[in-house]
């Protein structure tokens, strides 16, 4: 049983923080360098400061990005930059974007909750991809710092009625808390429900729920072991601790504005790479399309080949694949009867997956990438928006892309219904939920309000 229940969240003060686009910032994973310095740049108060802190020469044990960030979270509710609500609260948001693949203007309805923390083998909270152990213990770090969650884990829940959204309805009317349009042009509003009858009702309904973890698996991994430690140093004494929850922002898996990219790989380097012999070992499982281009053709080509990238794609696993210098772009098509090539110890439906056609019979099989390697973000980098990915490339800035077409909703439901994990960057789901809208501070002696259902 799902336990989604308000809480008394932290926010920029509204009145003396009146630009938010300033304040806020994407999740910290993908703050580039040049990111998070325009961050710092833009306003004192970014919440850059905290989650994406800079290192110095000379950092300790007791003065470094997490101590610093535990004394800023402080002194900005000192100073009441930030202010905690009176009542427990959901946060009911709209996000309206500009689709990247169609281009139309669609609108993504959710709420920000606390949500139990469950445990591994839970079939109420189901992650779907796996981590890095780094990006773990850096959370966590942060996490004890400060004594609070800082970002919400993104996450999804099935409800094809609509019916939770409805009971909302009514309220994306009124005049929100607050409303911005971020540097990227979505346009946000957060309205906080404190109604005990919406509140009940929400927490009901979603109890029945299972929920999928969109994005911040470490995120939420890092809330759990955070509980760990707190329930070895208070005890197990109630489930409505705070520590027992983590924050969540949900949204309904058919809601027409949610999106999902595809994570490209590029690889800084590979030492005496030959295409036409990289394409003659592929032709062992895959069919091979070629696209030429010229100086002049370039742009009008690029679009054929990412056509036929998803054409192909609607109904089999194909890749993508350019190397700087070249003058062709290709499509590799999986063969029938390839999959059975991935491995026994893959699952039925794991095999479904490109990422792990891709991984396994180009990365390991062809080129020799050892699982280690694959792991390394010195040696790939992963990029959702295609055409920066394609352009880096071209420029040199990188040796070659593989590009993926989006993982699909079902299969992500399939392989999480199947209590199991896809490989990582297996999904981008667009656009991430910004940080610095609500924060959910930690204290171990105070109770949650959990809703009569």
């Amino acid at each position: 049983m799902a336990v989604v229940a308000p809480f008394r969240g932290i926010t920029y003060n509204f009145d003396k923080i009146t630009d938010i686009a300033r304040v806020v910032a994407p999740p910290y994973d993908v703050i580039s360098d040049r990111d998070q310095e325009n961050c710092y740049q833009e306003d004192p108060y970014n919440v850059v400061r905290l989650i994406l802190g800079k290192k110095k020469i000379g950092d300790s044990d007791w003065d470094n990005r997490y101590t610093r960030a535990a004394d800023l979270f402080k002194r900005w509710e000192s100073e009441e930059v930030l202010i905690r609500s009176q009542l427990p609260s959901l946060y009911l948001t709209s996000l309206e974007y500009e689709s990247p693949d169609t281009m139309e203007t669609r609108t993504r309805w959710g709420f920000i909750a606390l949500v139990r923390i469950e445990e591994n083998n839970s079939s109420v909270i189901l992650p779907h991809e796996k981590t890095f152990s780094f990006h773990r213990e850096d959370r966590l770090k942060l996490m004890r710092a400060c004594n609070a969650q800082l970002s919400p884990v993104f996450s999804l829940y099935e409800d094809e009625g609509n019916v939770i959204a409805g009971i909302s309805e009514k309220l994306k009317d009124s005049p929100p808390t607050v409303s911005f349009r971020d540097r990227d042009g979505c346009y946000y509003k957060m309205w906080e429900i404190n109604s005990g009858s919406i509140l009940s009702d929400i927490a009901s309904r979603m109890s029945s729920k299972s929920i999928v973890i969109a994005d911040g698996h470490h995120r939420y991994e890092s809330a759990r072991n955070f509980r760990n430690l707190m329930r070895a140093r208070y005890g197990v004494h109630h489930s409505g601790r705070t520590y027992e929850h983590v924050m969540m922002y949900l949204t309904n898996i058919a809601d027409k504005g949610l999106a999902i990219l595809p994570y490209h790989r590029l690889f800084n380097s590979y030492p005496d790479f030959k295409t036409k012999k990289f394409l003659s070992s592929a032709r062992k499982w895959f069919d091979i399309l070629k696209f030429p281009f010229s100086a002049n053709n370039r742009e009008k080509i690029i679009g054929v080949f990412l056509d036929q990238l998803r054409e192909h794609g609607r109904n089999k696993t194909v890749i993508g694949f350019y190397h700087s210098g070249s003058r062709n772009y290709y499509v590799l098509c999986l063969k029938p009867g390839a999959r059975q090539d991935l491995g026994d110890d893959l699952h039925p439906s794991l095999k479904k997956l490109d990422v792990l056609a891709l991984s396994r019979l180009i990365f390991q099989r062809t080129l020799g990438f050892t699982m280690d390697d694959l792991d390394d973000e010195r040696i790939i980098q992963y990029e959702s928006n295609t055409n920066r990915a394609l352009s880096s490339v071209l420029s040199g800035d990188y040796q070659m892309i593989f590009l993926v077409n989006p993982t699909k909703i079902g299969q992500i439901l399939e392989v999480t219904g199947n209590s199991l994990l896809m490989p990582r960057k297996s999904t981008c789901f667009h656009p991430k939920v910004l940080t610095g809208l609500v924060f959910n501070k930690i204290d171990p002696s105070e109770m949650i309000w959990i809703p009569r259902r």
